[in-house]
């Protein structure tokens, strides 16, 4: 194999036989075992008197089911690590239809589940390893003094990929030590999970996915270092095809897969090269205004012109689909109706991603819509909010940090 033939398709069965040895106890929880926990009621419990509450409170006793409405964003990333073998059991014993891997890439071709190809130094334990001196930029001391690591999956093999332990996004730039870099967790997560692990090559979580009875989403994350790209794969085009090919490699039908990216031109080529698969690919959108120049939303042109390509699914940011209006009720937003008019799907991100105690005015930036915190001012208002992306902006489905929240509310009205 030369540089530009990727050998995604060599990781067969001895990769696969690498996975952890749960298959009876995942094939146990493909069905209607659902567990949700204790988070969904507590938030049922906290919610103002009124129809919702009694609506959600009435089915506190279930049954609760598998959903397809619920997606584990990275698993279940709001307690466990992210795009790791615990976090994706967790996200589907919590009823998710559907789980999440973002795909990026190893230096020797082969796709791995992690939210960039460079944030192994905040989601790994790679500083704290001899494969540090391999990053782009290696852990040398405390950041500042010290250049701000950076390490990346195309920075190693697959086998060197595989001796990582996935631990939660977060780390303490001012650590003295590699071990102390490796901290600082949100004190409204935990680390309680991360003994035990592992990462995950796209392969591998297709499998997982497969025991646990759940249908995949995997994301075709943009390059960090495009040149690694175009040298290990060819090109962008042949980077999207790797995903195909492995998908189709584990024999998944294309209508288990909802692919997902923010560059148009990877939906664009799936709905060219893998019609069956591109048709129920989801384009995410880009909306920021946070940002320097802000992204803007889509006009109604735009929106009718992806359609008129084939698009058939958006997902924007939950904050661009809602608005509050002046009585202080939660409204959908006019960018929510412009893309009902052009006739596309839409699916949100993300649920459970922010501490929102404090009301949407300290949830930060999924809760742009409610700056003021007049609709959302405690953490049990987030079902008001989910409650109109399902009933009024029509969403087809949510991605959640905790899928047991969207779970409770799909089972309870039920949703497909």
């Amino acid at each position: 194999m030369n540089a530009k033939t990727p050998p995604i398709l060599a990781l067969g069965l001895a990769a696969l036989a690498a996975l952890p040895a749960h298959a009876s106890e995942d094939r146990h929880h493909s069905g209607a075992e659902i567990q949700l926990g204790t988070r969904p009621f507590y938030l049922v419990q906290g919610m103002d008197e009124g129809p919702l509450k009694d609506r959600l409170t009435q089915c506190q006793d279930g049954p609760f089911r598998r959903t397809e409405f619920s997606i584990g964003h990275r698993g279940a990333a709001l307690q466990f690590p992210e795009h790791s073998d615990v976090s994706y059991r967790a996200g589907a014993r919590m009823g998710a239809g559907i789980v999440e891997c973002d795909v990026t890439f190893t230096s020797d071709g082969h796709l791995v589940c992690r939210h960039s190809e460079c944030d192994l130094h905040t989601t790994t334990d790679i500083v704290a390893t001899e494969l540090n001196q391999k990053c782009t930029v290696p852990w040398t001391g405390p950041v500042g003094p010290n250049p701000a690591p950076q390490c990346c999956t195309s920075d190693l093999t697959l086998a060197e990929f595989k001796t990582l332990h996935a631990k939660m996004d977060a780390s303490n730039p001012s650590a003295t030590t590699p071990h102390g870099y490796l901290g600082g967790t949100a004190s409204w997560r935990t680390d309680l999970y991360t003994g035990r692990a592992q990462v995950l090559s796209f392969r591998e979580s297709i499998e997982l996915n497969r025991r646990m009875g759940v249908k995949h989403t995997p994301e075709l994350k943009g390059a960090t270092h495009q040149d690694r790209v175009d040298a290990i794969f060819g090109s962008q085009e042949r980077y999207a095809q790797a995903l195909v090919d492995e998908l189709a490699a584990a024999g998944v039908p294309p209508g288990d897969v909802f692919a997902q990216s923010f560059n148009l031109a990877d939906v664009a080529y799936w709905l060219r090269a893998a019609p069956r698969l591109g048709r129920q690919a989801v384009y995410l959108d880009s909306i920021d205004p946070t940002v320097s120049p802000p992204i803007p939303r889509l006009t109604a042109a735009q929106l009718r012109e992806i359609r008129r390509q084939g698009v058939r699914i958006i997902a924007p940011p939950t904050f661009a689909l809602l608005a509050v209006n002046a009585a202080g009720e939660i409204v959908p937003s006019d960018y929510a109706r412009d893309i009902q008019a052009a006739g596309l799907e839409i699916i949100a991100w993300t649920f459970e991603r922010s501490d929102l105690r404090g009301g949407a005015a300290t949830g930060g930036w999924y809760w742009l819509f409610d700056p003021q915190g007049r609709a959302v001012k405690k953490d049990a208002d987030m079902y008001q909010a989910l409650d109109v992306l399902a009933r009024d902006v029509k969403i087809r489905g949510i991605f959640s940090d905790w899928p047991a929240t969207v779970s409770y509310y799909a089972s309870c009205m039920g949703l497909k």
